[in-house]
């Protein structure tokens, strides 16, 4: 299958993955309006171009909380790649390593902090939910530090975990739900289940040996009853007093929220809706983005996640003041259709089109973007 973009990983990975998983990675919560308009929103957007202006030499190179990338990108954290490609996470941050951007490793992912960190040249982020166990969270902030990660990412809009229908008619539950139906879905994907079969155990590799379970599902449960609804500014004052490097927070919507941050010792704020995967109806990333941006006025390093399918999105991004973005389903999609080299073909479809869409657009680089590169498309 000859792969030109980002949909085409897309429908690569729908027939390599059983259905189940595939809508795991896909699919959002409840009606999916959310999901949809993290997308749509961006074509809402248009691209206004300059012409006549010198665009022989280009850059995309950005500097975000601190680190250096080649591109205006950060791999988002995810939950159990491993699932989809033997040592998924470890096969993303290689490639995210290799093309000289951003790489955040989940709590809940299938390789550690620590083996992460030792595999790749350039240090990577972590993400943490503040746990009930706070023992266990300041823990794996320790961990974060002695393991040299350039910052930390605290999720914010996890209270409880969403409600995905997909996920519950596949049965996609803790714990799940093996159905006719699913066993008849694998059947079709002999792929998969020989790499899932013959490749490494699949676990929640970072809660390994913390006295909570070994296996994926028992370690899953335990994490499910660890969301904590108390979760407030106090905690992330907590958190920035044990956690020395650049502090993110990532789930922001509202400027007040952005604006409260500012006094709370963050550096960075990742505007995001988790991919539409939580509460359903609130605005999409990019419509979110620029009341987040006028609010921290300059004073922390904003990011945008959620819906970036193509170079020119990204375009539209840092157009309104996002400093860099992540991108999810784009690596899942790659990482599912074949492993690192898929993650590694994401990253160069997306640079390739920034730099096109930059000449394009008579900017001869990413520094150069502003508000006056955007305008309002089509409703």
């Amino acid at each position: 299958m000859l792969i030109t973009n980002i949909e085409d990983l897309r429908r690569l990975a729908r027939r390599r993955l059983p259905r189940a998983l595939f809508e795991f990675v896909d699919g959002g919560a409840h009606d999916e309006v959310t999901l949809r308009a993290n997308r749509d929103d961006f074509q809402r957007l248009n691209l206004l171009p300059r012409v006549l202006s010198d665009v022989s030499q280009r850059h995309q190179s950005v500097t975000v909380l601190g680190q250096r990338y080649s591109s205006p990108l950060v791999l988002a954290p995810t939950g159990v790649p491993g699932v989809l490609w033997p040592d998924g996470a470890m096969q993303a941050a290689l490639a995210a390593d290799r093309a000289g951007v951003g790489f955040c490793l989940s709590t809940m992912s299938t390789s550690s902090i620590e083996q992460v960190s030792r595999a790749v040249s350039r240090p990577i982020w972590f993400q943490l939910y503040v746990m009930r166990d706070r023992g266990l969270a300041q823990s794996m902030i320790e961990r974060a530090q002695a393991a040299g990660c350039a910052v930390l990412v605290i999720t914010v809009d996890l209270q409880m975990q969403g409600q995905r229908e997909r996920d519950v008619r596949n049965g996609l539950t803790i714990p799940p739900q093996l159905r006719l139906s699913n066993i008849a879905d694998l059947a079709l994907h002999p792929g998969w289940v020989w790499r899932f079969l013959t490749g490494p155990k699949v676990t929640l590799a970072n809660l390994v040996g913390t006295g909570h379970g070994e296996d994926m599902f028992t370690i899953a449960s335990f994490v499910n009853s660890q969301f904590d609804q108390s979760v407030s500014w106090k905690d992330i004052d907590w958190v920035r007093s044990i956690w020395k490097g650049p502090l993110a927070l990532k789930g922001v919507l509202n400027p007040e929220d952005a604006r409260r941050a500012l006094q709370h010792g963050v550096d960075g704020l990742i505007v995001s809706n988790h991919g539409g995967r939580q509460l359903d109806g609130v605005p999409s990333s990019i419509a979110a983005l620029p009341a987040v941006v006028d609010a921290v006025e300059g004073k922390l390093d904003v990011i945008l996640d959620g819906g970036v399918r193509r170079g020119t999105d990204i375009l539209k991004a840092l157009a309104l003041g996002a400093r860099a973005c992540m991108i999810g389903r784009p690596f899942l999609y790659g990482l599912a259709a074949a492993g690192g080299a898929g993650v590694a073909k994401a990253l160069e479809i997306l640079r390739t089109e920034v730099d096109v869409s930059l000449a394009l657009l008579g900017r001869g680089g990413v520094g150069m973007l502003d508000r006056n590169a955007v305008g309002p498309g089509p409703r």
